[in-house]
């Protein structure tokens, strides 16, 4: 079985070529409609009024305030100038009038001299006499090589004895501060004396604590 293809018409073919023109010319209609109805922004021009400048009010001068006038001054009547009295003289007589006699001047004895205190002398316990032995040497504080310097503070009656002992500076050690103050308890003194009265005083004893090289 065979197909074969007509040819098509002359009027066919003039049917074809104006729909296709009327198609082209439709196109063309419709692009020149778009371009008519695209809005067009116009430029306006700007309009600025100018505002006439405040009008400036002048203030009111002030005014000049009235001057006081000074008003006249009285002039008071000057009283009139009463006649002086007058001055009468006094004579005197220069010669001296009689007088009590007058006492001499008495002079003023001096006060006898006040009794001087009688001078005070020290306590001491550094006479020959008194044999005061030295304090032991610590036998712990010798083997440990403890050396130092207490000075203590004794208070003497006036029989020459210790009556309190305080330690005044430490030597750095207990024992060689006890051993001192142990010892100085027992010592003998020279009371201080005020005059020929002896009195009870304080005095200081050094006491060297120092190891033979």
């Amino acid at each position: 079985m065979s197909y074969t293809l007509s040819r098509p018409s002359n009027s066919q073919r003039s049917s074809l070529l104006g729909l296709v023109v009327g198609l082209h010319v439709g196109i063309f209609l419709l692009i020149m409609a778009a371009k008519t109805i695209a809005p067009q922004i116009m430029e306006m021009p700007l309009i600025v009024d100018l505002l006439p400048p405040p009008e400036i009010r002048d203030e009111p001068a002030a005014k000049p305030l009235p001057v006081a006038r000074p008003e006249p001054v009285k002039q008071k009547p000057q009283p009139v100038p009463k006649t002086p009295a007058p001055v009468l003289e006094t004579t005197s007589n220069a010669a001296p009038s009689e007088s009590a006699p007058v006492a001499p001047p008495q002079v003023a004895e001096p006060a006898p001299p006040a009794p001087a205190a009688p001078a005070v002398s020290q306590a001491r316990f550094d006479a020959d006499y008194l044999r005061n032995p030295a304090p032991p040497y610590p036998p712990l504080s010798r083997r440990m090589g403890e050396e130092g310097k207490v000075i203590l503070r004794v208070s003497v009656t006036p029989n020459g004895t210790a009556d309190a002992v305080e330690i005044r500076t430490s030597s750095g050690s207990n024992r060689l501060d006890e051993s001192a103050m142990k010892t100085v308890r027992t010592w003998k003194f020279i009371p201080a004396k005020r005059g020929d009265n002896a009195v009870q005083s304080w005095v200081l004893v050094p006491i060297i604590f120092k190891l033979e090289q």
